[in-house]
Parts: C-alpha cells; sequence; structure tokens
C-alpha cells in the first residue's frame, strides 16, 4: 500500500525533471532566439596544468627503483639484516620494487611499503615525521597505509616527493632506515 502512496510523489517530481532535460535535449519549438538559448547549468573549471587537462606526473623507472632496493638490501646484508624487505613505492603508494631478504618474517613486507609510502605522501622521512603521530585523540597515525617508524626515506626531484623507499624488519628503525638511505644514495645522481 505505502508504494502507491509515493508512486504521485515521484511522479511529480520524475515528470518535470524529464521534461525539463528533453527540453534542453532537443531545443525550445518556439523560432524566437532569447526564448531558445539554453542556459547551462554548470560550467566544467578552465583546466589549470595544461591546454589539454593532462597533468604528468614525475616518477622513477623501474630500473632506478630497482638499484635503490638492491642498494638498500645489500646495505643490511653488509650490516648483518639480510632479514629485512625493501620497498620502493611512487607517489601514490604502488610497488614499483621489492626486494625480500632471506629470512625476513612476512610482516616486514607492509612495514616496508607502509614506511616508503608514508615517506613519499608527507615528504618527509619517517624518523622526522614520528612526532606527529603522538598526541591525544586522533593523528595523522590513523591514516590507513601509513606508518610512522622510523625506516622510510623520501625520494625527491625538483617537482617535490616523486618515491619513497622503506625498509622493514631490523631490530632498530634507524638500522632500517641507514639501509633505506643506501637505496636513495644510489640513485641521487638521476634525480633532476
Amino acid at each position: 500500500m505505502r508504494t502507491f502512496h509515493r508512486l504521485p510523489r515521484i511522479l511529480a517530481i520524475i515528470v518535470p525533471l524529464a521534461a525539463i532535460v528533453a527540453t534542453a535535449a532537443c531545443g525550445s519549438s518556439t523560432t524566437d532566439d532569447a526564448t531558445a538559448a539554453i542556459t547551462p547549468v554548470a560550467t566544467a573549471p578552465a583546466p589549470v596544468d595544461g591546454a589539454d587537462g593532462l597533468v604528468s606526473q614525475n616518477r622513477l623507472g623501474v630500473g632506478a627503483a630497482q638499484t635503490a632496493a638492491q642498494a638498500a638490501l645489500a646495505k643490511c646484508q653488509a650490516d648483518g639484516l639480510g632479514f629485512v624487505t625493501v620497498s620502493v613505492v611512487d607517489r601514490n603508494g604502488n610497488v614499483q620494487a621489492m626486494l625480500r631478504g632471506d629470512n625476513a618474517a612476512q610482516h616486514t613486507v607492509e612495514a616496508a611499503r607502509q614506511k616508503a609510502y608514508t615517506a613519499t605522501a608527507f615528504g618527509a622521512n619517517t624518523s622526522d615525521l614520528s612526532d606527529r603521530a603522538k598526541g591525544d585523540g586522533a593523528t595523522v597515525a590513523d591514516l590507513p597505509g601509513t606508518l610512522f617508524l622510523a625506516g622510510g626515506v623520501s625520494v625527491k626531484s625538483a617537482s617535490g616527493s616523486i618515491a619513497g623507499i622503506g625498509v622493514g624488519g631490523a631490530p632498530d628503525g634507524m638500522r632500517d632506515q641507514a639501509c633505506a638511505a643506501a637505496g636513495l644514495d644510489a640513485i641521487a645522481g638521476n634525480l633532476g
């Protein structure tokens, strides 16, 4: 019974709306130019970036991402920390390269990715960001996919933060960060 009571109300809204849309799509039946003109309801904003409306994005190539991951893992292995995972992510947090050291525990995979993403998203090393994650109530530490522990470094070019290198698994986050920094050092000469 309720459906029948609602039907006239729905039709009272839909039918005039359909008439407006049909008139706008087909034009007016009058020949008067003033009444035939259709005023747009909304207009799209003018393109900000380029005439074509496209946004360009700098990101590491696969070779640079791989070089950074290998250098970071090599540093950890040289320090006796071969049980870590290294992750290199782009600005959006997509993994570009990942190396899991021998005997690296499963939790190191996600920790490395999250540290890398946090570093690139905030444009700073995660060791410098840890104070932002402290406080009463909600903090940036509540943002999904982030990890405010030492071990992530931001990769920057002239356009800003373009990637992050994260290492997870060492017994001390600053040791993770030293390995990530070695990855950054390996590609620093190629960044614009």
